[in-house]
């Protein structure tokens, strides 16, 4: 009898689950534009990753590839919000017509210079001019289910979720990727393999313009102030920019203490699993009807992801590590899916875009020091104790929100 209750029950779950999801996936040119952009954003777990293994190969050194890393961060987390404004203004068509190509062209120069081994202040020259043209894929999706969905806001928050477990499956399947590319092919595979997702995927996206937002030309007669002068948008960024730091350290940690376990080659697999448990929640996310406001769930998994990290201090094995990472990735998606929704709901149509790359082009720029402290800590203590680093950068984003404290307090309060 019991065990009919708990079969009865699941079945339940799972027609509730294609009932909710399958109501999105009815959304004309939904499921299309979405699948363009998976592949589109399989770079962003691949590069970093990539990167790291060809310039370790190339100078030995995870100091360089720490700094290399730190600085294409701080210039993603420039470009991101100013190709997104510039989406908004022409529109996503044309501005991934003009962004996609430099993109391609300076990674190429980066590949063959680190290749080469040429002075590695050209390898600093390269990447700047690659992350300079680095679009923000996730948001132009997101921004696609907005202008489709309308108002529906539980159906948005459906969204958001999916989106939220299509990047997980990013970063389920990119590091492995990466990883396979890198240790069975050559060091610079999981670059050239990352390109070639993005040119198949921001192609097939482009094209698509039946789904397509409105562009929004700027208008001299009713300006609107920068995105970033916005109070919730700020209350929202700055601890985004330590959670970025957060991610950005776990991933070159990784790497490090896989290598000093021999199995460098497993280091795809345990970010996945970590990315996995984000996925898991991402998944349930999408189900629930929220009574708690995006400002209250933010402030809540912010803290449990910061709690549900304290065992990484103590991983001794890698199936310690691989089951610490799990936890902990429970409490990342919902957490990105609050800031996404606290920093949207703050601005008008013509901001939206720009506003979701806000979001996440603070990260980059947390993980440009994390990523330097991490690989430093790396290089003279070990892998171990630079699990600090990550939960330090928790600690930080908490201590970010507290100048806020009046803007959070009124959003919590919002209905």
């Amino acid at each position: 009898m019991l065990w009919a209750l708990k079969v009865g029950s699941a079945l339940a779950m799972l027609s509730f689950m294609f009932k909710t999801y399958g109501r999105l996936f009815g959304t004309p040119g939904g499921l299309k534009f979405s699948v363009a952009g998976l592949v589109a954003r399989m770079p962003i777990s691949m590069d970093s990753l990539a990167v790291i293994f060809i310039i370790v190969h190339a100078s030995h050194s995870y100091t360089l590839a720490g700094a290399l890393a730190a600085v294409a961060s701080v210039v993603v987390s420039i470009s991101l919000p100013f190709w997104s404004r510039t989406s908004d203004r022409i529109g996503q068509r044309r501005t991934l017509l003009i962004a996609i190509p430099l993109r391609t062209f300076f990674l190429a120069i980066f590949i063959i210079l680190v290749t080469l081994k040429t002075p590695t202040w050209t390898w600093f020259v390269a990447i700047i001019a690659a992350e300079s043209a680095v679009i923000s894929a996730g948001g132009l999706v997101r921004r696609r289910w907005l202008w489709a969905l309308g108002n529906d806001r539980p159906l948005i928050n459906t969204a958001y979720s999916y989106e939220a477990l299509m990047d997980e499956i990013v970063f389920i399947l990119g590091p492995v990727i990466a990883t396979a590319c890198a240790t069975s092919i050559a060091p610079a595979a999981g670059l050239i393999v990352g390109l070639v997702f993005m040119l198949i995927g921001t192609t097939a996206f482009a094209l698509q313009t039946k789904t397509e937002p409105p562009a929004h030309p700027q208008n001299s007669e009713e300006p609107h102030p920068p995105v970033f002068r916005n109070v919730v948008v700020q209350a929202v960024v700055l601890p985004c920019i330590f959670l970025g730091g957060f991610f950005s350290a776990v991933g070159i940690t990784v790497v490090a203490f896989a290598q000093n376990h021999h199995a460098t080659s497993r280091t795809g697999i345990i970010l996945a699993i970590w990315a996995a448990g984000s996925a898991v929640a991402a998944t349930v996310n999408g189900l629930i009807k929220w009574k708690l406001n995006h400002a209250q769930r933010f402030m809540r998994f912010l803290i449990a992801l910061t709690l549900l990290s304290i065992p990484l201090l103590f991983t001794g094995n890698l199936i310690f590590l691989s089951v610490a990472l799990f936890v902990s990735g429970l409490a990342v998606a919902p957490l990105i899916i609050a800031a996404y929704g606290v920093a949207e709901t703050s601005v008008p149509p013509s901001q939206i875009t720009e506003t979701l790359a806000w979001v996440v082009a603070g990260m980059p720029l947390g993980g440009a020091f994390s990523s330097a402290i991490a690989g430093w800590v790396i290089d003279n203590y070990g892998a171990q104790r630079a699990f600090l680093v990550p939960l330090g950068c928790l600690c930080a984003s908490l201590a970010m929100s507290l100048p806020y404290f009046r803007t959070w307090n009124r959003l919590r309060s919002a209905l």
